[in-house]
């Protein structure tokens, strides 16, 4: 495992690209999510507790925040930080340039030489360990099925294809966010329950030669064969977030659903990788550790492992 420090998150619009910053983990960390849109959460310093009571040992954070970042002071608790969109101010190109900068939607073709001008300025200050990744969502992908078929979307296939060299040049994984959940609630009809849930006994996806029992599994093979199809297969996958709602869209969201998602992506990532890359356990991070009241109405508030009162929506951990 390496040296345990921060990881810091640095967010664009834009095609669901984030510039994120992490000190290396080691294969199959197992992390949650603690977001911050809430008007009832409870303290940090309980927070982290919590954490730390359930042997959670990996957490991300959506933008800093001080008291989060002083209740995490010793904790030994692995730390993903990003700011919020609107404040990445800053210089987009200058070699000092570690803690701020400018990248909004429209200036995403520079992502790649931001990556390169932090890892640089981490390595001066002494922090070369830290790694300098970017996280994408599905809408990255302009096709995805069968998986084989996953190509990036054509308005970011040169951004990516830049961003992979610097992730192949220093051996970092791109994160992606994994959502099995509204792919199902979108086509209930074509998507079987057994396939969402690790429960097929019986191929679903013949994609020669990979045969997918569980849609996870094709999700994340999906981005590999993005990465194959800009030449840039030895560059790794990460599950940035990944998660199932209790409540806001039923029947699709149930406490039930989200129970048997949730422990079957956490007995998955331990013991397999994918079709396209199995003997690859990937690290992976739940969304969310709480529900949280001010986020949009519906399954958006209802993510949570937790109530804020610190009761399990089910248990878990």
């Amino acid at each position: 495992m390496g040296p345990r420090g921060g990881r810091f998150m640095f967010y664009t619009a834009s095609f669901g690209l984030l510039l994120q910053i992490f000190s290396p983990v080691g294969a199959n960390s197992i992390g949650v999510c603690y977001g911050l849109n809430g008007d009832n959460l409870p303290p940090p310093t309980e927070v982290i507790n919590l954490y730390k009571n359930c042997g959670i040992q990996y957490l991300r954070i959506y933008e800093p925040n001080t008291a989060v970042l002083d209740a995490l002071r010793g904790s030994g608790i692995l730390v993903a930080i990003g700011p919020k969109n609107s404040d990445l101010q800053g210089p987009r190109t200058s070699p000092g340039c570690s803690s701020r900068m400018d990248i909004p939607g429209e200036e995403a073709p520079f992502i790649a030489s931001a990556m390169t001008n932090i890892k640089d300025a981490l390595t001066s200050i002494g922090l070369g360990h830290v790694l300098v990744t970017t996280v994408l969502s599905q809408k990255a992908l302009a096709a995805s099925y069968p998986p084989s078929a996953g190509i990036f979307a054509p308005e970011i296939k040169t951004i990516m294809n830049d961003v992979a060299t610097v992730l192949s040049s220093t051996n970092t994984p791109l994160m992606i966010n994994v959502y099995p959940y509204f792919a199902y609630a979108n086509d209930p009809s074509e998507i079987s329950i057994d396939y969402v849930m690790f429960n097929s006994s019986e191929v679903v996806v013949q994609d020669r030669p990979y045969s997918y029992y569980t849609l996870f599994d094709a999700m994340v093979d999906a981005f590999n064969a993005a990465l194959e199809n800009i030449n840039h297969g030895d560059v790794g996958i990460a599950v940035a977030e990944t998660g199932w709602p209790t409540a806001g869209n039923p029947p699709f969201s149930s406490i039930e659903y989200a129970q048997t998602y949730n422990r079957g992506v956490y007995n998955h990532v331990f013991q397999y990788g994918t079709p396209r890359r199995p003997e690859v356990r990937m690290d992976t991070l739940f969304f969310a550790m709480f529900n949280e009241d001010l986020k949009p109405f519906g399954v958006e508030r209802n993510f949570g492992f937790f109530y804020p009162n610190m009761q399990p929506v089910y248990p878990f951990w």
